[in-house]
């Protein structure tokens, strides 16, 4: 046995760098029991026997005695999703309507969360009461044509969800919880409501429907009334230029004859026989008159000269 602990003796003597490396090993146990962290992802709580004693809510490295006097409970610090199942409520006029929504949070008093909830699966259990309730109140207050509706100056779902993230707010902060909103993914229906909701679907879109085609019909008979009142406008219009220069035509007409007239009475008079002739007599008219008739003057000329 002597023998043994000489040789360890003489061991240790030769070996230096164990008995440093043994003193750093239990240096560094020795700072893990006492120095920590925190992160920027999240706050802790230092517990002595149990007891919050510090609430570190920056980021940086720390100090505390070593367990098991005192220990850091961690909490995350960024905002959570919850996502709930689907509940069955009933609106203002007793309609049943199938909600899937979900809320957002995040911590902000660690030590009345670690008091009340402990952990996150603690928390969800309590947002599962808060947020149902506050919808359930919410949602009783309004009629299910103002949540759902094709018109959208007659939808409060909005409104209704402000106010339920609101009530949610206030309820959650007794677990020092901040909800930050909270909406709604799906509005449904349970399978017993669907035919008589679709139903009265469809028939208020018939209506808009039907109201949407009366407007167009009268709206198609007023631009062609005003389409034709626009017609009658330009022909008349039309007509009037028609008359004024056809009236300057027959009046330059007049003077033109007028002025030939006056240079050769005797060669206008003739010229107005021929027309006279052109549209009385043709090869199936035959005329009865008097020798001395006027209209046979020139005819009557034209045979005494052959």
């Amino acid at each position: 046995m002597k023998a043994n602990i000489g040789e360890r003796e003489r061991l240790i003597k030769a070996n230096p760098k164990i008995i440093a490396g043994i003193l750093f090993s239990l240096l560094l146990l020795s700072l893990n029991l006492i120095v920590y962290t925190v992160d920027t992802t999240e706050y802790a709580v230092v517990t002595q026997f149990g007891n919050p004693v510090k609430i570190l809510l920056d980021p940086g490295l720390q100090l505390k005695l070593p367990d098991p006097i005192q220990s850091v409970q961690r909490f995350d610090n960024r905002i959570q999703v919850y996502k709930a199942q689907p509940l069955e409520l009933l609106t203002n006029d007793k309609k049943s309507v199938t909600v899937d929504y979900y809320g957002t949070w995040r911590i902000i008093d660690p030590v009345t969360y670690m008091k009340t909830v402990k952990d996150k699966v603690g928390a969800e259990a309590r947002l599962l009461d808060v947020f149902s309730s506050s919808l359930g109140i919410e949602l009783g207050q309004y009629n299910l044509d103002e949540l759902i509706n094709v018109d959208a100056n007659k939808l409060k779902l909005a409104a209704m969800m402000q106010n339920t993230a609101d009530k949610s707010k206030e309820k959650a902060k007794e677990y020092g919880i901040e909800v930050i909103d909270a909406q709604i993914k799906v509005l449904n229906f349970p399978e017993a409501n669907k035919k008589s909701v679709f139903s009265r679907m469809k028939a208020e879109r018939e209506q808009m429907a039907k109201q949407y085609r009366s407007e167009g019909s009268e709206e198609a008979t007023k631009i062609k009334a005003d389409a034709e009142k626009e017609q009658k406008i330009l022909l008349s219009e039309a007509y009037k230029q028609a008359q004024k220069v056809k009236g300057e035509g027959d009046a330059e007409a007049i003077k033109t004859y007028a002025e030939a007239f006056q240079k050769d009475p005797k060669f206008y008079e003739f010229i107005r026989a021929l027309e006279t002739y052109e549209k009385t007599i043709d090869e199936k008219t035959t005329l009865v008159l008097p020798s001395n008739s006027e209209i046979l003057k020139y005819l009557g000329n034209s045979t005494s000269g052959g």
